[in-house]
């Protein structure tokens, strides 16, 4: 008998939203709704009350909104990916409203006309949501994984309303301009989402200064073009093998000056269809390859390039990968002082001398280029999704101008 029961009211819900989907809320009877369950009005609202309960329990229950919250709360133990979890969370979310637009828009639409009852169905059914979404976000705070200065409650809050509006203004406007796509205002959601949410609290007089933080915080990305890569590592090779291997090194492996500094010669290991160096971390080492195609040139092979040549040429027995001329590990500051000379008389498009983090920059943006999932970016930066965002979106910039230079060349 309970068995019974719980499938007429699941049949109800479903009824329910497929009439509401068709004939807006307004427009449906409980008599319709009955019969298309093919139960009497009786059980309606023996379980519901009336249609406005009814409404309630579609979007707490339907198929298509159940189980978001759920899974995002079982995602919080162990924590994993923050940033993740709710962009998976959100796109969820996204795809299930996008299955029933025509009932987003009837609610939508025809909210002025309900009762004060089914205004606040409503908003019980937007709070149920919320509370799924503030109980994952507090785990993840009390965890440790999430700094913020604003309660869980007043975070889910903001995501889901924001999701809200994403689908209010996709089902019931067109041509607008607002974002390029669906991925990319899941992106920029998530990431202005966490940027915001970890902020610290400012007092009013703290607005102006804290303006040069943010900025120098979101650096730009500016690669550099093929022709300027090039002319540094010619000039690196120039100055001798073992310049010409930490170029290499900078341009084939997209390493930070301090990640170089740490390479030992037994952090190196290569075969003929790779060549790869560990580097230390916290959690011990990650892999990076190290590419023999650079820009469009190829630089030896993985077992011939210009690193090989100067480890093999190594006749001291210091342990560090790049040395001093007074036998010591290279420091950072050294390190910049070679890269000065490599770049001495040089400029970027915009004017300026070359930096040498931009041999990261470059490396980074190549690999989005060349097919690299931002994903698997992650795993050899180890930087997480928002903070390698700035790279897909120069990596798009450069697609876009490569696909308009490929049609240009073709006759019209």
């Amino acid at each position: 008998m309970p068995s019974q029961s719980n499938s007429a009211r699941q049949r109800l819900i479903e009824a329910a939203l497929e009439l509401f989907t068709a004939q807006g809320v307004s427009g449906t009877t409980t008599r319709q709704i009955a019969e298309k369950a093919e139960v009497n009005e009786v059980t309606l609202f023996r379980h519901f009350g009336n249609k406005h309960g009814l409404l309630l329990a579609v979007l707490e229950e339907s198929a298509a909104f159940k189980n978001l919250g759920e899974s995002l709360v079982s995602r919080a133990i162990p924590p994993g990916n923050v940033y993740q979890a709710l962009k998976d969370y959100a796109s969820e979310s996204l795809h299930a409203l996008e299955q029933v637009p025509e009932f987003v828009r009837s609610v939508v639409g025809e909210a002025d006309q309900y009762p004060a009852e089914n205004r606040r169905a409503l908003g019980r059914g937007l709070t149920e949501a919320n509370r799924y979404v503030a109980e994952y976000l507090a785990t993840v705070i009390e965890q440790g994984h999430l700094n913020t200065y604003l309660p869980a409650e007043k975070l889910a809050s903001l995501l889901n309303g924001m999701l809200l509006g994403y689908a209010v203004i996709e089902f019931t406007s067109e041509f607008h301009e607002l974002w390029e796509d669906r991925d990319d205002f899941l992106e920029n959601l998530v990431q202005l989402f966490l940027q915001g949410a970890m902020s610290p609290v400012l007092e009013p007089s703290q607005y102006s200064s804290s303006l040069v933080v943010i900025d120098s915080s979101i650096r730009e990305v500016a690669d550099l073009p093929a022709s300027l890569v090039h002319q540094i590592l010619q000039q690196a090779r120039k100055l001798g093998v073992q310049d010409y291997a930490l170029a290499y090194v900078l341009f084939a492996a997209g390493l930070s000056v301090p990640e170089v500094v740490g390479l030992q010669r037994s952090h190196q290991f290569y075969d003929t269809q790779g060549h790869f160096l560990q580097i230390a971390n916290n959690s011990g080492f990650r892999q990076v390859p190290v590419n023999q195609w650079i820009m469009g040139n190829r630089y030896g092979s993985y077992t011939n390039n210009p690193l090989t040549k100067w480890l093999k040429s190594r006749k001291d027995n210091q342990p560090a990968m790049f040395i001093h001329e007074s036998g010591e590990p290279m420091s950072e500051s050294q390190i910049d002082v070679h890269w000065h000379m490599w770049t001495q008389g040089l400029l970027t498009p915009q004017g300026q001398p070359p930096a040498i983090i931009q041999t990261q920059q470059t490396w980074r943006v190549e690999m989005l280029m060349r097919g690299m999932s931002l994903e698997n970016l992650s795993i050899l930066t180890g930087c997480d999704r928002t903070q390698l965002q700035p790279y897909a979106k120069r990596a798009r910039e450069k697609a876009a101008l490569e696909q308009a230079t490929r049609l240009d060349q073709k006759p019209g």
